[in-house]
């Protein structure tokens, strides 16, 4: 029983109650034909939005940071009008364990992603992750070119 106490009394020291981070929530999946609500292609426009309590029932994934998605496909050069999605929302857990870092990579499918985690109110709303997206690809491109070079 004096387990149980002190189970309970150490999970209501650790939950931090009355404080809720808030962040954006949007996909580029949910866009209408033509629209680019959640900044897959242009500046995400925050005066659109409103950032959203990430413990209320608004929030489709409750958590204590915000997340931001970017997933392009590997289709030629940026001119080209290949597919690209952009997702922002709360996210519970960050997968690498640390915030305020972004991690990016490349799907078996040939689509480069990035996640950003980071645990300030509206954090996700930032172009920057755009740039480094940018240098991904240039990196990635010339590692590719690089490759196509070797005898």
């Amino acid at each position: 029983m004096l387990r149980v106490y002190f189970a309970v009394s150490l999970l209501l020291l650790l939950t931090h109650t009355g404080y809720a981070i808030r962040c954006y929530q949007c996909s580029s999946s949910t866009d209408p034909d033509g629209e680019d609500n959640c900044g897959a292609y242009s500046k995400f426009d925050k005066s659109r939005h409103i950032a959203i309590d990430c413990n209320s029932d608004e929030s489709h994934t409750p958590g204590s940071f915000c997340m931001k998605i970017v997933q392009q496909s590997a289709k030629g050069f940026i001119w080209d009008g290949r597919w690209r999605q952009v997702i922002r929302r709360c996210a519970s857990v960050a997968e690498s364990g640390v915030t305020g870092v972004c991690n990016w990579g490349v799907y078996d499918n040939g689509v480069f992603w990035q996640e950003c985690y980071c645990s300030e109110n509206e954090c996700n709303s930032t172009s920057a992750v755009q740039a480094n997206f940018l240098y991904l690809i240039v990196v990635l491109i010339f590692l590719k070119l690089a490759h196509a070079w070797r005898f």
